[in-house]
């Protein structure tokens, strides 16, 4: 299975997802035009690459400095995935990156973190 590589641009972000790693990352800011378009492919990628693996430790790194209400649901949508794939005997750890001065972020990272059963849900700040 091929690396899933997004770029990343003034309103997307950075997705780099590794099969042979199985450490993902989703970096930069996020209010595309179209959510579902932009976000499509990775969730087909996602549910391809989840199909796969069985038994392994899943990491995902998200630092999203902002981000729309659509983009919300679709980190939503994400989490609800993975969730169910850890309840599948798949270990999934998402690090929720926030910049220690962004409370904002902090706040979505713990309603996000409530939402979820089976993930290890890491609220990671930095300077």
């Amino acid at each position: 299975m091929e690396e899933f590589i997004v770029v990343e641009t003034k309103s997307s972000p950075r997705i780099t997802f590794n099969p042979l790693t199985h450490c993902h990352e989703i970096t930069g800011e996020s209010y595309p035009e179209n959510c579902s378009k932009f976000y499509g492919p990775m969730f087909e990628w996602l549910e391809t690459y989840l199909g796969n693996v069985s038994s392994v430790r899943l990491e995902l790194s998200i630092d999203i400095l902002y981000f729309n209400s659509s983009s919300s649901k679709v980190f939503m949508d994400l989490f609800d995935l993975l969730d169910d794939a850890a309840s599948l005997n798949t270990d999934v750890v998402v690090n929720w990156r926030y910049h220690e001065d962004n409370e904002l972020a902090l706040e979505c990272g713990e309603e996000f973190m409530e939402d979820v059963q089976n993930i290890h849900f890491n609220l990671v700040s930095y300077q």
